[in-house]
Protein backbone atom coordinates (compact mmCIF):
# COMPACT_ATOMS: atom_id res chain seq x y z
CA UNK A 1 0.00 0.00 0.00
CA UNK A 2 1.27 3.44 -0.85
CA UNK A 3 1.24 6.36 1.71
CA UNK A 4 -2.06 7.80 2.23
CA UNK A 5 -3.75 11.62 1.47
CA UNK A 6 -6.54 13.11 1.97
CA UNK A 7 -7.97 14.41 -1.11
CA UNK A 8 -10.50 17.42 -0.71
CA UNK A 9 -12.32 18.82 -3.64
CA UNK A 10 -15.32 21.82 -3.73
CA UNK A 11 -18.44 21.28 -6.39
CA UNK A 12 -21.59 22.64 -6.35
CA UNK A 13 -23.99 21.28 -4.29
CA UNK A 14 -26.22 19.67 -7.53
CA UNK A 15 -23.07 18.38 -8.70
CA UNK A 16 -21.88 16.75 -5.59
CA UNK A 17 -23.30 13.13 -5.31
CA UNK A 18 -22.27 12.56 -9.01
CA UNK A 19 -18.44 13.58 -7.95
CA UNK A 20 -18.58 11.14 -4.88
CA UNK A 21 -19.79 8.20 -7.21
CA UNK A 22 -16.90 9.52 -9.99
CA UNK A 23 -14.33 9.58 -6.65
CA UNK A 24 -15.43 6.01 -5.67
CA UNK A 25 -15.38 4.47 -8.94
CA UNK A 26 -11.76 4.98 -9.03
CA UNK A 27 -10.50 3.79 -5.46
CA UNK A 28 -11.04 7.45 -3.79
CA UNK A 29 -12.24 6.97 -0.34
CA UNK A 30 -10.95 3.56 0.15
CA UNK A 31 -10.58 2.28 3.93
CA UNK A 32 -9.97 -0.85 4.01
CA UNK A 33 -12.98 -2.60 3.12
CA UNK A 34 -14.83 -0.32 2.88
CA UNK A 35 -15.44 2.34 -0.48
CA UNK A 36 -16.95 5.26 -1.42
CA UNK A 37 -16.54 6.85 1.97
CA UNK A 38 -16.13 10.23 2.36
CA UNK A 39 -16.72 13.64 4.24
CA UNK A 40 -18.93 16.88 3.33
CA UNK A 41 -19.28 19.95 4.10
CA UNK A 42 -21.42 22.69 3.07
CA UNK A 43 -20.17 26.23 2.46
CA UNK A 44 -20.06 29.13 -0.02
CA UNK A 45 -17.44 28.97 -3.01
CA UNK A 46 -16.66 32.41 -4.23
CA UNK A 47 -14.79 33.80 -7.02
CA UNK A 48 -14.38 36.09 -9.74
CA UNK A 49 -13.89 34.45 -13.52
CA UNK A 50 -10.70 36.69 -15.46
CA UNK A 51 -10.35 37.82 -18.95
CA UNK A 52 -9.54 34.36 -20.15
CA UNK A 53 -11.63 32.24 -18.58
CA UNK A 54 -15.34 30.42 -19.48
CA UNK A 55 -17.24 29.67 -16.87
CA UNK A 56 -19.72 27.48 -16.97
CA UNK A 57 -21.13 29.57 -13.73
CA UNK A 58 -21.07 33.23 -13.58
CA UNK A 59 -19.62 35.72 -15.70
CA UNK A 60 -15.92 37.16 -16.58
CA UNK A 61 -15.38 40.16 -14.21
CA UNK A 62 -18.21 39.57 -12.19
CA UNK A 63 -17.67 38.23 -8.49
CA UNK A 64 -20.03 34.69 -7.69
CA UNK A 65 -21.08 32.68 -5.07
CA UNK A 66 -22.45 29.24 -5.43
CA UNK A 67 -23.53 27.17 -2.62
CA UNK A 68 -20.83 24.49 -2.74
CA UNK A 69 -20.28 21.32 -0.90
CA UNK A 70 -16.47 20.30 0.60
CA UNK A 71 -15.91 16.73 -0.09
CA UNK A 72 -13.10 15.04 1.72
CA UNK A 73 -11.34 11.36 0.97
CA UNK A 74 -8.89 9.40 1.86
CA UNK A 75 -6.53 7.64 -0.97
CA UNK A 76 -3.54 5.77 -1.70
CA UNK A 77 -1.01 8.69 -3.15
CA UNK A 78 -0.04 6.22 -6.27
CA UNK A 79 -3.94 6.55 -7.26
CA UNK A 80 -3.97 10.59 -7.40
CA UNK A 81 -3.36 10.92 -10.62
CA UNK A 82 -6.59 8.75 -11.87
CA UNK A 83 -8.55 10.26 -9.57
CA UNK A 84 -7.54 13.72 -10.10
CA UNK A 85 -8.44 13.01 -14.01
CA UNK A 86 -11.57 11.74 -13.05
CA UNK A 87 -12.79 14.71 -11.00
CA UNK A 88 -11.50 17.06 -13.80
CA UNK A 89 -13.41 15.26 -16.33
CA UNK A 90 -16.82 15.38 -13.72
CA UNK A 91 -16.50 18.99 -12.18
CA UNK A 92 -18.44 21.32 -13.76
CA UNK A 93 -15.93 24.01 -12.98
CA UNK A 94 -13.50 25.22 -15.69
CA UNK A 95 -10.80 25.19 -12.65
CA UNK A 96 -11.58 22.56 -10.15
CA UNK A 97 -10.05 23.38 -6.56
CA UNK A 98 -8.14 20.39 -5.52
CA UNK A 99 -5.97 20.45 -2.05
CA UNK A 100 -3.73 17.42 -1.45
CA UNK A 101 -2.78 16.59 1.94
CA UNK A 102 -0.12 14.27 3.64
CA UNK A 103 -1.72 11.79 6.04
CA UNK A 104 0.87 10.71 8.95
CA UNK A 105 -0.12 6.96 9.24
CA UNK A 106 1.73 4.12 10.50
Amino acid sequence: MSQLVKLVVTVPEDHADELRQTIGEVEGGRIGNYTHTSFSIKGIGRFKPGPEANPRIGQVGKLEEVPEERIEVTCEQDKLNNIIVAIRRAHPYEEPAIDIYPLLLE
